[in-house]
């Protein structure tokens, strides 16, 4: 007697989550790290969304870190795909990617030392809003 869910099709059905997983890692790469296209996949319609997705991200963090878009200049496209390419995938959101962003650009010289508070600065005025100084964002 077998217990329910342990049979074979649960077993490939196992198999078949873990094929997938790895099939989806593999367009994700392609995506975002520059990884060779999966078997069955157009190549050059990857390339185009992997620019869109590039794009867009280097729109974002320009606007969250517009010092560091203004430290790279005419040459943010660039400089925003050498850092995105000498990275496996991007961080854990857009604020800190547009930080890692920033950081890269200050370690090749291109940004100049960040100024001591310049971080959190958000969270300050959160605390701010909290603590009863504004009753709403107007007010600043």
């Amino acid at each position: 007697m077998t217990m329910a869910g342990s049979g074979p099709s649960e077993a490939s059905g196992d198999t078949a989550r873990e094929r997938l997983a790895r099939a989806q890692a593999r367009v994700v790469a392609a995506l975002v790290a520059g990884a060779a296209p999966p078997e069955g996949f157009d190549g050059e319609r990857l390339r185009v969304q992997a620019a869109s997705l590039l794009a867009k991200r280097r729109s974002v963090v320009a606007r969250l870190r517009p010092d560091a878009a203004a430290a790279a200049g005419p040459r943010l496209a660039e400089e925003f795909a050498a850092y995105a390419g000498a990275r496996e995938a991007p961080p854990p959101g857009y604020r800190a990617d547009a930080d890692d962003f920033a950081a890269w650009l200050r370690a090749r010289g291109l940004m100049p030392s960040e100024p001591p508070g310049r971080r959190g600065w958000w969270r300050r005025l959160l605390r701010s809003r909290q603590k009863g100084h504004f009753s709403t964002f107007s007010e600043l």
